[in-house]
């Protein structure tokens, strides 16, 4: 009799664990009132959630700063060094289901958690199933395994290894990107000097572009262009900004040829919050997620959009 008892409560836990293990997808708009339609500009937006996960509160899904996906599993990185593996089921365009995996701390080649200076984790992508992530604060980008373990560093042009150069420790690598053609990409989320135009660097070159915001993701399109996400968000004012680019790799001019495919206003009534992670999903479908800043007043968004460019 009490082996049966023990047998049921561990049944009954692990049914608790595997359903609160699932976020929470509420329903959110962030379209204004006065857009009657799903396009806007050059992108049409597919759907989009609020994600909360009360039930289980050893999960601090939080400050999401990063997103990564490949065969429906996506993966998401916070600016602690967090990183989670989720079940993502998208049916008809639209975010059916989101169910947590796993959940790691990003650990040195010793398998010891990273020191407090070191975890600054910002940006990431997947490259033959590893991780690329880049970081702020002692600005680098290394490869991790999909279990969170580092594998080694990956050389980046000389102009952004020291700190010192930044604008503000808080100002580093925030964005990377990655294809066979040009190999690593990353910049600096905020330009060193120009107010005008952003730099993108690869280990032996770089190209300006306009900028519209701070940097915060990056994604390849196909072989020569890339998607931009950049943002504007005052903390004091709660006023917020999103725009998504188009800069097209290409251009033998000094400045990138760059083109704003959607741009975000809260106050031309977007409903928004501080978009900081982006991913391809597929074939010019992407995912953008925001950084809630472990604060009440806002909220981590998951949006699904398509480029129609």
């Amino acid at each position: 009799m009490k082996i049966e008892i023990k047998l049921i409560k561990k049944f009954l836990f692990f049914i608790f664990i595997t359903l609160s293990l699932d976020a929470k997808l509420i329903d959110f708009n962030i379209k204004p009132d006065w857009l009657e339609t799903d396009e806007y500009m050059d992108i049409t937006i597919l759907d989009s959630k609020e994600l909360k996960f009360d039930s289980y509160k050893k999960i601090k899904f939080r400050e999401i700063s990063a997103l990564a996906f490949k065969d429906n599993i996506l993966y998401a990185l916070n600016d602690k060094s967090d990183l989670f593996k989720f079940k993502l089921e998208i049916k008809d365009n639209k975010i059916r289901s989101l169910e947590l995996e796993e959940s790691l701390k990003l650990k040195d080649e010793n398998g010891e958690k990273l020191s407090k200076l070191n975890r600054d984790s910002e940006g990431m992508l997947l490259v033959e199933n590893k991780l690329l992530i880049s970081f702020e604060k002692n600005p680098r980008v290394e490869i991790y395994s999909l279990n969170a373990r580092r594998v080694k560093n990956l050389p980046i042009n000389k102009k952004l290894r020291d700190i010192e150069d930044y604008i503000a420790p808080n100002k580093a690598l925030e964005s990377l990107a990655y294809n066979r053609h040009y190999c690593l990409i990353t910049m600096p989320e905020t330009p060193f000097k120009s107010k005008h135009y952003h730099t993108l660097y690869a280990k032996e070159r770089s190209w300006k572009f306009q900028t519209h915001g701070s940097v915060t993701a990056l994604e390849f399109i196909d072989e020569n262009r890339v998607l931009v996400l950049e943002r504007n968000f005052n903390y004091f004012t709660r006023a917020r900004k999103s725009v998504l680019s188009v800069i097209d790799l290409r251009s033998s001019k000094k400045i990138c040829k760059s083109r704003v495919i959607a741009r975000f206003k809260s106050s031309d009534g977007w409903h928004l919050d501080n978009f900081e992670g982006l991913t391809k999903i597929g074939k010019n479908r992407f995912l953008i997620i925001s950084d809630d800043n472990e604060s009440f007043f806002q909220k981590t968004l998951l949006v699904l959009f398509s480029i129609d460019i």
